[in-house]
């Protein structure tokens, strides 16, 4: 049992003895600062021990009374010079740059920070169809309640929302076309513009953006927390791949549920803009319904039916490899988890006009 800290002055000399750590101060400190007379030397050669806090108060006594320290092993020397280098005042030097060489500085950043995550994004794509190739290899790995429960999630929870957003879309959509149609008595027109609008663009792109910033960001912070966790560290030591128990579920979800998703969300925008067209064009279902058969060719379903897959694809990619990025704290998972949401959204919107030069180029149109 060391003994508690204590002193004595001797011939101008501050003599320390005791445990010089926290536990065992007291009230020395109190003590130290009652000394009217600055001692002339400290001396440590009886202390039995020393912490950080022991330090800082000799370390402080020297700095303020200017005062030579003997008597201290190597240990304490060592200790009391880390506490002195700590007590340096921070010298912030001014960035002397000018500002092209800096927003040069922070483009070259962003472009090497977007290639390095479109090739690990192009690395995590092949370890999905690796995964893919093994599941269709050995069916009975499939994780079908985590498919289901993944299904639900994706699917069933979001149709709500995304009802709803097409719904009011396809009303804005009429009105804002009938407005612009109006002026040269084309109002009936409308009828074309919703519903091919709809099933070709607005119904799948819409849809690819709400379930990106749902379950895409959603898989981010599950998986993203798990790694937090170690749980999927944990998963790999028992032998279970994280790649076939969380990644191929959510990305099996996401491909599944698109078209239907997709498709659901055209209907009930036609829903919306037939409304708007019967309550204020005074056009009657059945005649709103007729065109829209009329008009609306195969083709602009075939998109959507293409299109859905790949953006459900790349929505899970983009959620689950951000997700399994994250490293450090909870912070880490808030920014992976925008990162995941801002990519899909981009990617999506990227491929969507891939889609439609291609399409142009196959005269589906």
């Amino acid at each position: 049992m060391t003994s508690p800290a204590d002193f004595a002055i001797e011939d101008d000399t501050l003599r320390f003895s005791g445990a010089l750590t926290l536990a065992r101060l007291g009230d020395l400190p109190a003590r130290i600062e009652a000394i009217r007379t600055p001692p002339a030397k400290i001396d440590l050669s009886s202390i039995e021990r020393m912490d950080t806090v022991g330090a800082w108060l000799i370390h402080r006594l020297a700095r303020d009374h200017d005062v030579a320290i003997e008597g201290a092993n190597e240990e304490e020397a060592h200790l009391l010079e880390q506490v002195a280098a700590a007590d340096k005042p921070l010298k912030i030097r001014p960035d002397t740059r000018g500002p092209l060489t800096r927003v040069l500085e922070q483009v070259g950043n962003a472009v090497y920070v977007s290639l390095a995550t479109l090739l690990g994004l192009v690395g995590f794509f092949g370890g999905v169809l690796v995964a893919w190739a093994q599941l269709v290899l050995h069916p009975s790995r499939w994780r079908m309640n985590a498919v289901i429960r993944q299904f639900e999630v994706v699917g069933v929870e979001a149709l709500g929302i995304i009802g709803l957003m097409s719904f009011l879309i396809g009303i804005v959509i009429a009105q804002q076309g009938a407005i612009q149609l109006r002026q040269f008595g084309a109002e009936v027109f409308t009828i074309n513009l919703v519903g091919r609008l709809t099933f070709r663009e607005l119904g799948v792109l819409m849809t690819a953006i709400m379930v990106a910033g749902r379950s895409g960001s959603a898989f981010a912070a599950q998986i993203g927390t798990m790694r937090i966790t170690e749980e999927v560290d944990a998963m790999r030591t028992i032998g279970v791949a994280p790649m076939e128990a969380l990644i191929m579920p959510r990305v099996a979800a996401a491909v599944l549920m698109m078209p239907l998703l997709s498709v659901y969300a055209a209907l009930v925008a036609l829903i919306g803009g037939g409304l708007f067209c019967w309550l204020s064009l005074d056009i009657p279902p059945i005649t709103f319904v007729t065109r829209i058969r009329e008009v609306v060719p195969l083709t602009d379903y075939m998109q959507t039916l293409i299109k859905a897959p790949v953006f459900g694809m790349l929505i899970a990619i983009c959620g689950c490899f951000q997700g399994m990025q994250v490293e450090g704290n909870a912070e880490a998972v808030g920014l992976r988890t925008t990162a995941a949401v801002v990519q899909a959204i981009f990617l999506v919107i990227v491929l969507d006009a891939f889609f439609a030069v291609f399409f142009a180029k196959v005269n589906w149109i």
